[in-house]
């Protein structure tokens, strides 16, 4: 004749276990297997957000280097003339708003390192105020480094801008 095949609790008792099994038993391995996909998802925010704050400290220095090479800019024609025009503090080479930007755009495009990768770089604004500053803005996008539920809404990228000012005598 056969024996019957061993139920559950019959293994049990072979294991030398004395409980019965509880109709919750195998449900902290759901509830672990939560708290991991919850891990996850939060690593995923905190490497993204942390690769968005990279990517704007990499554009606001390279603002700061894009305004100091436009604060080093002298109109040559106005440096080389006779006739030099004071400026309202007795500066004699003023900068010119296109002196700035020209000198901005050729230092970014003989540059690109200073960029460090940044996804679609562009010179927002290089202007001179006074006559002796430069100020620049810069703006760039920014992708999340790993995608999930979390960070799914900026897919696209997000917009940065950075400006800075650089002061030349």
């Amino acid at each position: 004749m056969n024996a019957p095949a061993p139920t559950r609790w019959s293994a049990w008792r072979l294991l030398g276990r004395s409980r019965r099994p509880v109709g919750d038993d195998g449900q902290t391995t759901i509830l672990a297997i939560g708290f991991m996909v919850l891990a996850l998802l939060l690593v995923t925010a905190v490497v993204s957000a942390t690769g968005v704050h990279l990517d704007r400290k990499r554009l606001l220095a390279t603002a700061d280097a894009a305004a100091l090479a436009g604060a080093d800019a002298l109109a040559d024609p106005t440096y080389f003339d006779d006739g030099l025009v004071p400026t309202q503090d007795g500066g004699a080479v003023p900068l010119t708003d296109a002196e700035v930007r020209r000198v901005v755009e050729r230092y970014l495009a003989d540059h690109p390192e200073v960029g460090g990768g940044l996804e679609g770089l562009q010179v927002l604004d290089a202007t001179s105020p006074d006559g002796h500053s430069a100020e620049v803005r810069l703006g760039a996008l920014s992708r999340p480094v790993l995608l999930s539920w979390v960070t799914a809404p900026w897919s696209d990228g997000i917009v940065l801008e950075a400006s800075s000012t650089a002061r030349g005598w």
